[in-house]
Formats: C-alpha cells, sequence, structure tokens
C-alpha cells in the first residue's frame, strides 16, 4: 500500500502531497521535512529505494523534482517505480512536457491525474488514456460544460 505521495525539489521544497494512512496531523509536517531530507541529499548514484522506519521510500528524480511513494515493507520496488514513471508520463501527457511550474500553477490538476490512478493507497487505473479522459471531463465540468 502506498502511505503517502510526495513531490518536492532540488530546494526541499513541497510541491504535492498526498496521504492515504491515518498519519496524525501533528507528525505530517515533521515526515515531510525527514523524507524530503533523505531524499534530496541521497548521492545520485545511489539506489532509488530507502528502509526508513518501518517503511520503504521509493523515488526517482525528473529534472527539479522528485517523486516519492513511501510504501509497506513487503511492497514490490520495481512496481512502485513504475508506477511514478506512470504518473509523470499521465502528467506529461497532460500538460504536455510538464515541467515544476505546471505543477505550482496547476496543482489542483496534478491532484486529479493522481487521484484517478490511485485510490486509497492502491493503483487503481492502468490506462494512461483512461485517466487523461477522467481528468479532461472533470475540467469540462469545472468550466461548467457538459461532459461528451
Amino acid at each position: 500500500m502506498i502511505n503517502f505521495t510526495l513531490l518536492v525539489n532540488k530546494l526541499r521544497k513541497t510541491r504535492l502531497i498526498q496521504w492515504y494512512d491515518q498519519t496524525p496531523e501533528n507528525q505530517r509536517q515533521r515526515i515531510i521535512q525527514e523524507v524530503s531530507q533523505q531524499v534530496v541529499e541521497r548521492q545520485s548514484k545511489g539506489c532509488n529505494v530507502i528502509e526508513w522506519r518501518d517503511k520503504k521510500l521509493i523515488f526517482r528524480r525528473y529534472a527539479s523534482l522528485y517523486f516519492i511513494f513511501c510504501v509497506d515493507l513487503d511492497d514490490n520496488e520495481l512496481m512502485m517505480l513504475e508506477g511514478i514513471q506512470y504518473y509523470v508520463e499521465c502528467l506529461d501527457k497532460y500538460f504536455g512536457n510538464v515541467c515544476e511550474l505546471d505543477l505550482i500553477f496547476n496543482y489542483s490538476k496534478a491532484y486529479n491525474v493522481l487521484d484517478e490512478m490511485v485510490i486509497g493507497g492502491y493503483f487503481s487505473e492502468s490506462s494512461k488514456r483512461t485517466v487523461l479522459k477522467a481528468v479532461q471531463a472533470h475540467d469540462q465540468l469545472e468550466a461548467g460544460g457538459e461532459v461528451k
């Protein structure tokens, strides 16, 4: 199960965070700081999996952003790395060559893409076309138009 998804830049500024577990509010900020520090300060030649507390941090860096999944110890690392790649590809198709500024100014759309892919900490949709169609339908509803 994915416990949380975190996107941070090289300066450790949070760009997106989605929690799927019952982590208390008063611990979340400390967890974000600790996780982002461990990932950003890691050697670039190191492994993309870090055992952290009783979880695993699985991450990939794309340009200036780190995409991090915190998962249970028994979860498949390769599946999570593929999940990160899948999320980045969906964002890339949606925004057209996504960059950090797209996530800053359109964070709700980045959340919508993630919410279409992951429900309750588990991957629910494996088709990029279906994810993008659902997000575009959501955009049409927000704009006041009819969904086709």
